[in-house]
């Protein structure tokens, strides 16, 4: 048997864990090579680029788009468990689920469009159903390129995040410091390190400068919480600025803020910029810390200026 598609994928895996066990990937990948008989040397296919197998790559697929619809639940990175729409999908469709059946719930629509929403998944969500029976209409090539690049660095900002709250406060204040230095701030990592994690005192955790000959300084604040950050925590920040006749600062979280903490933070003579766990992962992905390249695709294009005489 050959190496079934990704949304071929999707029953077997929810099949799999309907029992309400927690399954890893690895675990749902072997039950899915016995299922389907594969053999060791379709197990070793590789994907065009040569870097990743074929099989584990659609099965990857396959339980982040069941996540994403909100039929799969993950209690830590790798573990998965099937949800009550889980369970109903199994129920209320025929023997194939795909993209198609997905799009009936309001929160997949979302990321296929790529609009950012905030999950409440729970395990005990309840099945949804709406009218969209029809993915998404066909796209031009650079389209489909271009949607499928969106929704791997979206995946991909996701696990950095998911990633970054599991690191201890220590080395969280270090990661803080490599990106601000990526991003050209803070001289060299050896000056930049000395800067965070010191003071900790009058609500400020770090001082770094602002560009490498050290003509103005920046206060940080980091904060590794699950919970938003609301205007109380920023007033404390601004006051701490003021105590210092500072003018710039950064309030860095791995969650987000209230939006009175954003007002406030607009209000205020001091410049306090608001980082937050999402746009502190996309910050590591665009100046490569904690991430590395796998592949590169050029698209090329007819060059008409060549060929005119």
């Amino acid at each position: 048997m050959s190496i079934p598609d990704y949304q071929s994928l999707m029953r077997p895996v929810l099949e799999i864990l309907e029992n309400g066990k927690e399954q890893t990937v690895k675990e749902i990948c072997s039950e899915l090579t016995t299922q389907f008989s594969l053999t060791g040397e379709e197990l070793e296919e590789l994907l065009p680029s040569g870097r990743a197998k074929v099989f584990n790559n659609r099965v990857g697929w396959a339980v982040t788009y069941l996540k994403k619809a909100g039929a799969l639940y993950s209690s830590r990175r790798g573990v998965y468990s099937i949800t009550g729409r889980g369970q109903e999908l199994l129920k209320d469709t025929n023997s194939y689920i795909g993209i198609n059946d997905l799009m009936q719930f309001k929160d997949f629509r979302e990321f296929k469009n790529n609009k950012p929403t905030v999950s409440k998944q729970s395990k005990g969500d309840a099945l949804q159903p709406t009218n969209v029976t029809t993915f998404v209409k066909e796209k031009t090539p650079e389209e489909a390129l271009g949607q499928a690049w969106e929704e791997m660095r979206d995946s991909l900002e996701l696990e950095v995040l998911d990633q970054i709250k599991q690191v201890t406060p220590q080395f969280f204040e270090r990661l803080v410091v490599d990106v601000l230095v990526a991003m050209g701030y803070g001289g060299d990592r050896a000056d930049a390190s000395r800067a965070v994690g010191q003071s900790g005192d009058g609500g400020i955790d770090g001082i770094i400068d602002e560009d490498p000959l050290g003509l103005d300084v920046i206060y940080i604040q980091a904060k590794r919480w699950e919970g938003v950050v609301g205007r109380p925590e920023i007033q404390k920040f601004a006051g701490a600025l003021q105590g210092r006749r500072a003018k710039k600062g950064v309030f860095i979280t791995t969650s987000g803020f209230t939006k009175e903490a954003s007002e406030y933070a607009t209000m205020i003579d001091s410049r306090i910029v608001l980082i937050t766990g999402r746009r502190l992962a996309r910050l590591m992905i665009d100046h490569d810390v904690g991430v590395s390249s796998v592949e590169q695709y050029i698209v090329k294009r007819l060059d008409s200026d060549y060929f005119a005489e």
